[in-house]
């Protein structure tokens, strides 16, 4: 019969390390910047060792930084196939940008319902002001990465602002409808960030605004156009390419 102390070592080598937690956050970071930037190709495959040793970590943090990569739709896992990049989401671009303009939309007008709950002090929440507090610093790098011609940095500090709106909301459903397609935004946002990145930037602003007010109707206004507004200087660019 094994002891307790060996049931123990066990129960614990079982669950991810802090250390391995944040390990794969961060190599899920440096494997997501990749697969966007085309360094690992759509339906290339993704070898868990050959990745290890590329990053310079353990298997163990691949392992759960792919599948969290595959819940934001980044990458495929198939049986016997094992782990993939995810096809190129360019050929569904129009239903991405469809499926956000109402989803987001509707982040956008739970989150001033809540603020205004908040401002007549009906249900005061410490979390939903860490995270308005969070929206300002995510606004002020924006502007910091725009002063400096960062393009390239803005596409993380938008997925960032857009989540942080879906937690204002205080719906657990839409930050998860958000996350499964988070990864697959970011990637066509920066196929166009140079473009659009300074105009859409100080948008936010007038989103958080609405929100602030606890104007539904026109945060939901709001963040439908600025939704909108990417979905056709997308097109657009998309259109200017040489065949």
């Amino acid at each position: 019969m094994p002891e307790a102390g060996s049931r123990a070592r066990s129960t614990s080598a079982a669950k991810p390390s802090a250390a391995s937690t944040s390990n794969s956050i961060a190599v899920g970071a440096k494997i997501r910047h990749d697969i966007i930037k085309g360094v690992h190709p759509p339906g290339g495959k993704l070898r868990e060792a050959a990745l290890a040793k590329q990053y310079d970590v353990s298997r163990i943090p691949i392992r759960e930084a792919l599948r969290s990569l595959e819940s934001e739709g980044l990458v495929e896992s198939r049986p016997y196939s094992g782990s993939m990049v995810a096809p190129s989401p360019i050929e569904d671009a129009e239903d991405l940008f469809e499926i956000r303009i109402v989803l987001e939309s509707a982040t956008a007008k739970r989150a001033a319902k809540r603020a205004a709950q908040q401002s007549n002090g009906e249900a005061p929440d410490e979390r939903w002001r860490m995270i308005r507090k969070e929206i300002n610093e995510i606004l002020a790098a924006g502007d910091i990465v725009i002063g400096e011609e960062r393009y390239e940095d803005l596409a993380v500090l938008n997925m960032r602002f857009h989540f942080a709106i879906a937690e204002l909301s205080g719906s657990l459903s839409f930050v998860s409808l958000l996350r499964q397609i988070s990864g697959k935004i970011e990637w066509l946002y920066s196929l166009n960030v140079t473009r659009r990145g300074p105009q859409a930037w100080p948008e936010h602003r007038d989103i958080i605004a609405a929100i602030d007010a606890g104007q539904e109707t026109k945060a939901a206004e709001v963040m439908g156009q600025h939704v909108r507004r990417s979905r056709d200087s997308y097109f657009s660019m998309m259109a200017d390419k040489p065949a």
